[in-house]
C-alpha cells in the first residue's frame, strides 16, 4: 500500500468514526428524547413505512454508486449519466409510492399511512440530487466533509423533530424530522463537493456499468427487502405497538453495530478496490479490519444485552420495558452481522458482486422459509429465527472468502474467539451485578457499564490482543509526541 493511500485510509478511519460518534450518537439521544415524548405506536407507524422508503432507495441507487467507487477509471460522462438517472429514477419511486399509498394504508389499516407515506416519499427525490456527490466524497476517501454533513444534517433535523413532538404533532415530528434530514443533507453535500453536473448523459456509459451495479442492485434490493421484511410481517400480523416495541429493540442494536460496520466497510471498499490485485495486501487490510470489528463489537453487543433492563428503564422508561428480551436476541446477530458484511464488502471489492448476490437470494430463501414457520409462535421466535440466519449467512460469507483469498474459517475463527471469549467474561461479570439489590437503576447502569469496561480491558492487556496493542501503541506514541 502507498504511503499517500495509506495515509488516507488512516485519516478516512478517523473521520469516519467522528462521525459515528457525533452522528450516531446525536441521532441516538434524539431517538431517546422523541421515545421518552412519544408513544411506542407512533413509531410502530414509522415503522410499517420502513420497507417501502427503504427498498425504493434501492431503486434510486441502483447499484451505480458502488460502480462509481468500484470502477478506477470513471469518466465525467458516466458521472453525469449516473445523476440524471438517479434523478430519474428517484422523481419515479416518489410518484409510486404516492400512488400506491392508499393500498399500503388498507393492508395495514392504517388510514393515517396515506398523507404519512406521500410526504415521505419526497425523501427519495430529495436524496437522489445528492448521490453522486456522496459517492465522490467516499471514493477520494474525504470523509472528514461526509462527517460534517451527516452531523449537522441529524443534528438540525432532530431539533425540528424535538420541537414539532413538544408542540404535540405526535407521528408527524417523526415525518418532518426524516423528510427534513434528507433536505438538509443533500443540500450540504452540494456545499461539500465541488463536483458539478453538465448536460451530458449517455445509454452506453450506463450500459458499461451495467453488468458490475445491476448485481449490486439486486443484491442492496433484496437486503433492504428481507431485512425489513419484519417490519412488514409485525405490523400486519402483530400490532403498531408491538412493532413499536420492535422498532426501538432493533434500533438499539444496530446503533453500535451498524456504525462500525459502516466505519470499517465505508473505508475499506475503496481502499481494497484500489488495492484489490494484490491479494495479500486485501488479506492483512481484512484480518486487521475483522480484528478491530470484534474488538469494539463484541463487548458492545454482549454488554448491550446484559445491560438491557437498566438500560431502558434509565433511557426510555418504564413504558418500553417489552421490547427488553427482543433487544437481546437481535444482540446475538449484533455479534454475528458485522463479520458478514466485512466479507461481503470484499467481495464487492474484488469485483465479485455475482457471489454477493447469490449469497443474498440463500438468505431470503432462508428468511421466507423461518417466517413461514415461526410466525404462529410470535415475536420472540421471529427473532430467533433472524439470529439462527444470521449464523448461517456469516458461514457462508466466510466460505467464498476462503476461496477469494485463502482466508480459511478457521482462520477468521481463529482470530475472533480471544475477544470474544474476553467480551464473554466481562458479560458474567457484569450480569451478576444485576442480582444486586437496588432500586436504582441509573447507579447500577452506570456501575455495570464501568466495571464491564474495566475488565474488558484489563483482560485484553492482560492476553495481549492485537488490536488492543497496536491501539494502545499508536495512541501512547501520539501522547508522548
Amino acid at each position: 500500500m502507498t504511503s499517500d493511500l495509506k495515509n488516507k485510509t488512516l485519516n478516512g478511519i478517523q473521520w469516519t468514526f467522528v462521525e459515528a460518534i457525533g452522528w450516531r450518537g446525536i441521532q441516538f439521544l434524539i431517538g431517546i428524547i422523541l421515545a421518552r415524548m412519544l408513544l411506542p405506536e407512533q413509531f410502530g407507524l414509522i415503522g410499517m413505512l420502513t420497507v417501502f422508503i427503504a427498498v425504493s432507495q434501492t431503486f434510486v441507487d441502483s447499484g451505480f454508486g458502488s460502480a462509481l467507487i468500484q470502477n478506477q477509471n470513471i469518466t465525467e460522462l458516466e458521472k453525469n449519466s449516473i445523476f440524471y438517472f438517479n434523478i430519474f429514477i428517484g422523481a419515479c419511486s416518489t410518484g409510486c409510492l404516492f400512488v400506491v399509498a392508499p393500498y399500503i394504508a388498507e393492508f395495514y389499516n392504517q388510514p393515517i399511512l396515506i398523507l404519512m407515506l406521500r410526504f415521505m416519499s419526497v425523501i427519495l427525490l430529495v436524496n437522489s440530487f445528492g448521490l453522486v456527490q456522496n459517492i465522490l466524497l467516499r471514493k477520494s476517501l474525504n470523509f472528514k466533509a461526509e462527517t460534517k454533513v451527516s452531523i449537522l444534517s441529524v443534528l438540525v433535523s432532530g431539533i425540528i423533530g424535538i420541537l414539532l413532538a413538544y408542540q404535540g404533532y405526535g407521528v408527524w415530528s417523526l415525518v418532518a424530522q426524516q423528510l427534513s434530514s434528507a433536505i438538509i443533507r443533500t443540500f450540504l453535500l452540494w456545499l461539500s463537493s465541488s463536483w458539478r453536473p453538465s448536460i451530458q448523459f449517455s445509454t452506453l456509459s450506463l450500459l458499461s456499468l451495467f453488468g458490475f451495479s445491476s448485481k449490486v442492485f439486486i443484491s442492496n434490493f433484496q437486503r433492504n427487502l428481507f431485512d425489513n421484511i419484519y417490519y412488514v410481517v409485525i405490523g400486519k400480523l402483530f400490532s403498531s405497538v408491538d412493532l413499536g416495541f420492535f422498532t426501538r429493540a432493533n434500533t438499539l442494536q444496530k446503533l453500535p453495530s451498524n456504525t462500525l460496520v459502516n466505519v470499517i466497510t465505508r473505508v475499506t471498499f475503496p481502499v481494497f478496490s484500489a488495492i484489490h490485485k494484490d491479494i495479500d495486501r486485501v488479506v492483512r487490510g481484512l484480518r486487521k479490519g475483522l480484528r478491530i470489528l470484534a474488538f469494539l463489537n463484541f463487548p458492545l453487543m454482549i454488554g448491550l444485552a446484559v445491560v438491557a433492563h437498566p438500560l431502558i428503564l434509565v433511557l426510555l422508561t418504564k413504558k418500553w420495558l417489552p421490547c427488553v428480551p427482543y433487544l437481546q436476541i437481535l444482540c446475538i446477530s449484533g455479534l454475528i452481522l458485522p463479520i458478514t458484511m466485512s466479507n461481503l464488502s470484499v467481495l464487492l471489492a474484488l469485483g465479485r458482486s455475482d457471489l454477493s448476490l447469490g449469497l443474498e437470494i440463500v438468505k431470503n430463501v432462508l428468511v421466507v422459509i423461518s417466517i413461514s414457520v415461526v410466525w404462529r409462535w410470535g415475536i420472540i421466535a421471529l427473532i430467533s429465527g433472524q439470529v439462527i440466519i444470521t449464523m448461517i449467512c456469516y458461514c457462508l460469507s466466510a466460505f467464498y472468502t476462503k476461496k477469494l483469498l485463502n482466508y480459511t474459517i478457521k482462520e477468521q475463527i481463529s482470530d475472533l474467539v480471544p475477544y470474544l471469549f474476553c467480551a464473554l467474561v466481562m458479560g458474567g461479570i457484569v450480569y451478576l451485578m444485576s442480582y444486586l439489590s437496588t432500586e436504582q437503576f441509573l447507579f447500577l447502569l452506570v456501575g455495570q457499564i464501568a466495571v464491564g469496561a474495566s475488565v474488558y480491558v484489563l483482560l485484553c492487556r492482560l492476553f495481549r490482543l492485537k488490536a488492543f496493542m497496536e491501539i494502545l501503541n499508536k495512541y501512547s506514541k501520539r501522547l508522548g509526541n
